[in-house]
């Protein structure tokens, strides 16, 4: 039983799921070249926003032929430009396991009202992926942050489709092995795994998702932050750096920091190397502990970026109290910051684990977990 407090304490408590920790090495004297009172259609602007979207091209390793866009509002603005773009062409299927994926079926169904269906699974749960029909485009999220559950791999998606895939990578990008022959949309934002500012986000267009910009007109107006084509053909500059609205150039030199930091610690696989052993110190932790649990029921689906853990202790009177409590006690110490569960998830905790996260400072912050626990069961009377 942990009744005293550990020794050892993380250097860096911050666990948030987004934005997520800075890269180890950040400080702000590391933005001192950020193009700060410029244009960002100046040359200066432009080559800063270029050599954001061609460091995302390297480190990704995504293929030559793809467009790379920097657009605004985070994610989920790059989600809604795929959607209300794209979508209407065909059928739809929509598969959410999370709060997220799930706001994508709204947006679909009842403000698109586009023909669709949608496979929903509860948290811990993900859909029956082999029971998806790619003669019809499909919407859904990599890595559901809010539930911890991902998709194994890209093996269950068509090569020869019919339909786009559009995926929601934000928890993903940088953290997970994404196949890009499988996917037609990627969306995220930098602020997830490599600790970058909000308010960005980055959307990624295969060949055939370009074709069918150029080839489709959606059967509603279009707000002109969503339009990436004019005339019958894609908007080019868009995805050379002439951005759709005004960026925060010092929001993009701290992008251009955490993409050099990542080269430095081996790029993408030394970025998943580093979320792997991350999650897999909780994994080990949930193993250990019989009043601890994964979210995820299944192991092939465990995220290593948002790792989503549920109290099973019979003790526990109130869930959802206990794990605030939790959560509360560790932010009191300054151990572990922002780590309650998502408000629309189950009653919890979700530590982040993405690569600019230290491995030590997890496995530091865990026995401190284990005495939080005790404290509560104890306070409990």
């Amino acid at each position: 039983m942990a009744t005293q407090q550990p020794a050892a304490r993380p250097a860096n408590p911050r666990f948030s799921s987004g934005p997520c920790a800075k890269p180890p090495t950040f400080e702000l004297a590391k933005l001192a070249d950020a193009a700060l009172g410029r244009s960002h259609r100046a040359a200066v602007g432009k080559a800063k926003l270029k050599d954001a979207i061609e460091g995302t091209r390297e480190v990704l390793g995504i293929p030559a032929d793809y467009r790379i866009g920097i657009v605004p509002a985070s994610d989920t603005g790059a989600m809604e430009m795929a959607m209300w773009s794209l979508l209407g062409e065909r059928k739809v299927e929509m598969l959410a396991w999370e709060s997220f994926g799930a706001g994508w079926v709204t947006d679909v169904v009842k403000q698109l009202k586009i023909d669709a269906e949608s496979k929903i699974a509860d948290y811990g749960q993900i859909v029956d992926l082999a029971s998806v029909d790619f003669a019809n485009d499909v919407v859904f999220t990599w890595n559901g942050t809010t539930s911890g559950v991902r998709v194994p791999n890209g093996d269950w998606i068509a090569a020869d489709r019919d339909g786009l895939t559009i995926c929601d990578a934000t928890s993903a990008a940088f953290a997970m092995d994404l196949p890009w022959d499988k996917l037609d949309v990627t969306t995220f934002s930098w602020q997830k795994v490599l600790g970058g500012e909000a308010a960005h986000g980055v959307i990624v267009l295969s060949p055939r998702a370009v074709a069918r910009l150029e080839n489709y007109t959606p059967a509603w107006p279009l707000p002109k932050i969503f339009r990436m084509t004019k005339g019958g053909k894609l908007i080019e500059g868009i995805f050379t750096g002439a951005t759709i609205n005004t960026p925060s150039m010092l929001a993009v030199e701290d992008y251009l920091f955490a993409l050099d930091w990542a080269r430095s610690v081996g790029g993408l696989q030394g970025l998943i190397a580093r979320a792997d052993a991350n999650a897999q110190a909780v994994h080990d932790f949930c193993a250990a502990n019989d009043w601890i649990a994964n979210l995820a029921e299944d192991d092939a689906n465990r995220s290593n970026t948002s790792v989503c853990l549920k109290f099973t202790d019979d003790r526990i009177q109130d869930g959802a109290a206990f794990a605030k409590a939790v959560a509360k006690r560790l932010e009191a110490e300054n151990i572990a910051l922002d780590i309650g569960a998502y408000r629309d998830a189950p009653a919890g905790l979700r530590i982040w684990c993405g690569g600019t996260v230290e491995t030590a400072d997890v496995q530091a912050m865990l026995p401190w977990l284990a005495w939080a626990f005790e404290a509560e069961i104890a306070a409990q009377g």
